[in-house]
């Protein structure tokens, strides 16, 4: 790893293998997998967070209650849905970016390990809420608390995976991070957080107009006061409250973002998801203007709404690319030197083997590159030959060492020696044993 004094930001090499596919094809699928994945776990946790509050609702209002239970039904379909177009996403960023991804989550350590038993716990405690409706009819307080442990978890599991895509971005930052909470200190990241809740649940508030309004559902069989003009404004209402918060909290992610990601390709993309998103707010509006909201503007919503979505994940994808620009280059710079290094090792290593297996002194050769320009076993050249040195250094190999490393200037008949340090000592000490071996057989009886 190579530290930059000035900035002190860790540059380690990558992983020098081929990309499995083309950049830009990785690119654009990570994008499409993202929002595939994406899509279900704002169904999931929004579904989840509204169904807690219907049924909180419920115990005063039992269509309420019923259209929790309606709506719980879809959450663990959207949880499979999550976790398996999860892995696609996953697999796509640790191929870009291995180095940024893993360190992130070497960072966050302990909060990223528990993710997993986390994610098991939550979807057990799902599974029984679901499943235990009719059984604990009459136990609703503790019912409702299932439900809410299970919320809970599923607010703090996107904390961490915020928190770890966020710190991937800004490796400057890599060596003040001491865990997950210190993660969550870096700007951004709250914002974040709640642009991703808000985001859940306008998408979730609009799964509920389309889920509930479809033709084919059983609204009087389901419920003894709801009609489907009366559940589309529960969820318009929600869609539009929440939308008009997002145009508050959508600011705070872009001002909280460091500048060195941008560029005008992001801020376009940025500022034309926002204004794509206008005219589906407004129709969402005049959806409840109405006395019996009949969802005729529903699929302009939603398209609207997806090209919306579109743009901040291309948005937020090229930021992430800018911002780490200049760090890969450095690691690519690294990278190539480390490569060549790990080369020139192994080839050391051959050639040393073979020279010893010839009787040769690993030193010549190191001699022959460093040092044969100015000093020859039998004459002076620049400096003096090895027989004199030989002499002056019998059986002090390290005194050679020394002066290689800081020489002086002793003899007014030679120029001063320009100092070796940068050869290491491990290569001196054999330079030095092969000068006074070499020094020793050519000394004149």
């Amino acid at each position: 790893m190579i530290l930059d004094p000035s900035s002190v930001t860790p540059v380690p090499h990558d992983i020098p293998l081929p990309l499995p596919a083309s950049e830009p094809f990785l690119e654009l699928l990570l994008i499409v997998a993202f929002v595939a994945h994406i899509l279900f776990v704002n169904l999931m946790v929004g579904s989840s967070i509204l169904v807690l509050a219907f049924e909180i609702r419920g115990r005063r209002n039992p269509d309420y209650d019923r259209l929790a239970r309606a709506l719980a039904a879809t959450i663990t379909v959207n949880k499979s849905m999550a976790v398996v177009l999860g892995v696609a996403p996953l697999l796509v960023i640790s191929v870009l970016y291995t180095i940024h991804f893993y360190t992130a989550n070497a960072l966050t350590g302990t909060a990223w390990i528990l993710l997993i038993p986390t994610i098991i716990v939550t979807f057990l405690l799902l599974y029984l809420h679901k499943y235990s409706w009719d059984r604990m009819a009459n136990l609703k307080g503790l019912h409702i608390a299932i439900l809410g442990t299970a919320v809970a978890l599923f607010l703090f599991i996107p904390l961490v995976f915020l928190a770890n895509v966020n710190l991937m971005m800004f490796p400057e930052r890599w060596t003040t991070i001491h865990g997950f909470f210190s993660a969550l200190l870096l700007p951004n990241v709250i914002p974040r957080y709640f642009h991703f809740l808000s985001a859940s649940l306008i998408l979730t508030s609009l799964f509920g107009v389309g889920y509930f309004g479809r033709r084919n559902f059983p609204v009087s069989e389901t419920f003894e006061t709801f009609d489907k003009p009366a559940l589309r404004r529960i969820f318009y209402s929600i869609a539009l409250a929440v939308s008009l918060v997002q145009f508050i909290v959508g600011p705070l992610v872009l001002f909280t973002l460091p500048t060195k990601g941008f560029h005008g390709s992001v801020v376009f993309a940025i500022f034309a998801g926002a204004a794509v998103s206008i005219p589906a707010v407004w129709l969402m509006w005049k959806e409840l203007s109405e006395s019996q909201p009949q969802g005729k503007r529903f699929p302009a919503i939603v398209g609207y709404l997806t090209l919306t979505v579109l743009c901040m994940a291309t948005g937020r994808h090229m930021y992430r690319g800018i911002a780490l620009a200049e760090h890969r280059r450095d690691m690519r710079v690294a990278t190539e030197q480390w490569v060549a290094e790990s080369e020139q090792a192994a080839y050391d290593q051959s050639q040393g083997v073979a020279r010893l297996a010839a009787g040769e002194s690993p030193g010549k050769p190191l001699f022959q590159s460093n040092c044969s320009g100015c000093h020859a076993v039998d004459r002076k050249l620049v400096g003096p030959s090895l027989v004199e040195i030989a002499q002056i250094y019998a059986g002090s190999p390290e005194g050679i060492v020394t002066w290689a490393k800081a020489p002086g200037k002793k003899r007014a008949d030679f120029p001063q020696m320009p100092p070796f340090a940068i050869v290491g000592d491990a290569k001196l000490r054999d330079i030095a044993a092969y000068m006074l071996e070499a020094g020793a057989k050519a000394k004149v009886p």
